[in-house]
């Protein structure tokens, strides 16, 4: 049974680029779900891939080059 692999990434971005954001990220590869969040993060992105190298480098390649994103916090989902 083929697993793919699953991670989270929740985005801080800069002062009133939250929407800008979203739609940027919306649409990179291996996004499957993104949703703009009150509280600590300003949004949370779900990724889906074959591996966690694959998520590893869409987070480094893609979300954090977007304009208006500060920081970045992945997880990566697990099987139990």
């Amino acid at each position: 049974m083929f697993t793919m692999a699953i991670g989270y990434v929740l985005i801080n971005v800069k002062p009133g680029k939250e929407k800008d954001v979203y739609a940027k990220v919306s649409v990179l590869p291996h996004v499957c779900d993104a949703t703009v969040l009150f509280g600590d993060h300003d949004l949370i992105v779900k990724l889906e891939a074959d591996d966690l190298a694959t998520i590893a480098k869409a987070v480094v390649q893609h979300i954090r080059c977007v304009e208006g994103v500060l920081e970045t916090k992945t997880l990566a989902g697990a099987e139990i």
